[in-house]
């Protein structure tokens, strides 16, 4: 299965709405990963990989915190995220984090590493099971894989409880109708506990272990950036950019009922609140 399409997408109109959003995605999802971090710490000195960079403030977060022997590199498989980590790395200084476009599914990721660490990037992939086994091969023998991924639908209702409303309102377009490019199999492929230490088993990994955490996290600065927000990424978003014109033209109709969707969590200073939950997932390359 070749994943020019979804590469494409992450390359196109996906990197377009994360740039525009990069403040709530970066900071109002900061919680979970800060959590992680903490949790998992990386070893002073270790070389470490960071899967689905995105715009590398995890990869450059990590870099710092291993000194000046270690090194973290961030990798991608859309070269506009890609230099964007590079020039965010020189603005900051962060001469120990690197960046490399690849397919993690397939391609050579530069190892053997200490450890691996993925922030909400392992949901997408097209072939999972062929990216945990290279994942695996990347890394020294003992090496740890922490991910971070998205728990069940109903326990993050700013992505379900919008895509819900959406699909009231708008016809729904599979990918396999359709030409337009798109992002994979979205933020819940990896939310099954029993399927994914399954699929991890069956690529090699032993000692998996899952780690509940929930937060609330920060989704708008107000209403109407939340419900922008919603209707540019997520599922609800994808939902609207495939019906095309069709989408375009109910737009209106969401925003008003995206409106009592998300009023409920908006907080005093205006800015919306929901509550999130995902896995911090852990395994080891057998040693």
């Amino acid at each position: 299965m070749s994943n020019d399409v979804i590469i494409e997408a992450w390359n196109t109109v996906l990197f377009d709405k994360f740039s525009r959003f990069k403040h709530l995605l970066i900071d109002g999802l900061s919680s979970h990963s800060e959590e992680a971090l903490k949790r998992h710490k990386h070893s002073p000195g270790h070389k470490v990989l960071d899967i689905g960079c995105g715009f590398g403030d995890s990869t450059i977060r990590i870099a710092k915190s291993l000194g000046a022997d270690g090194f973290a590199v961030g990798v991608d498989c859309a070269s506009n995220f890609i230099r964007e980590c590079e020039l965010e790395a020189a603005k900051v200084n962060a001469d120990n984090a690197k960046f490399l476009v690849a397919d993690v599914e397939a391609d050579d990721m530069g190892g053997p590493y200490d450890e691996a660490f993925a922030r909400f990037g392992t949901m997408f992939f097209n072939m999972p099971g062929a990216a945990m086994r290279n994942i695996r091969l990347s890394l020294k023998p003992g090496g740890k894989f922490t991910q971070i991924v998205w728990r069940k639908r109903e326990d993050n209702p700013w992505l379900y409880e919008a895509e819900v409303c959406v699909k009231s309102i708008v016809p729904v377009i599979s990918h396999e109708d359709t030409d337009a490019v798109h992002c994979g199999p979205g933020p819940f492929s990896m939310s099954g506990p029993d399927m994914v230490s399954e699929m991890l088993r069956v690529t090699g990994w032993n000692r998996i272990s899952f780690e509940r955490f929930d937060s609330d996290i920060c989704i708008g600065r107000n209403l109407e950036e939340a419900i922008e927000f919603a209707m540019s990424l997520g599922p609800a978003g994808e939902i609207i950019r495939l019906a095309e014109e069709e989408g375009e033209r109910l737009k209106p109709q969401v925003v008003i009922a995206l409106k009592e969707v998300f009023g409920k969590y908006q907080r005093e200073d205006g800015g919306i609140w929901t509550p999130s939950s995902t896995w911090f997932v852990t395994a080891y390359n057998p040693d």
